[in-house]
């Protein structure tokens, strides 16, 4: 169980790496600030994050879960403002970044945690 959770804490730090890496507008300064950055992304979306969502439950209904892209940008950004090293100069850069955050990681998880394996089930 322990393992599990360190493997997907380094799994989202070298996603959220790799995201500084492709989107100029988010800057890292090491492998160290992604890993404490991905600690205050995680604390942020388990405080504010379930919040926010569910206040802005008839907004995402009616945009077809499209507002979403917008409250995920949103608390990348906050969290951005919490950790040192980590800055996201502006909200379209939250917004790609949300974006390409969540894509990265979910193909990192499949191949760690699967092998490469069992992609007919995506």
């Amino acid at each position: 169980m322990l393992v599990h959770i360190l493997a997907n804490w380094l799994v989202s730090a070298l996603a959220l790496w790799l995201v500084a890496q492709i989107i100029p507008g988010i800057e890292l300064s090491g492998f160290g600030a992604a890993l404490f950055a991905t600690i205050i992304i995680a604390i942020v979306n388990g405080t504010i994050g379930w919040v926010l969502r569910l206040l802005t439950l008839p907004l995402t209904i009616l945009t077809l879960g499209l507002f979403l892209l917008v409250v995920n940008a949103f608390l990348l950004k906050l969290a951005s403002l919490f950790t040192p090293g980590f800055k996201i100069r502006g909200f379209l850069d939250a917004v790609l970044g949300s974006v390409v955050l969540t894509f990265l990681a979910y193909l990192l998880r499949r191949i760690v945690f699967y092998g490469g394996t069992r992609w007919t089930t995506l």
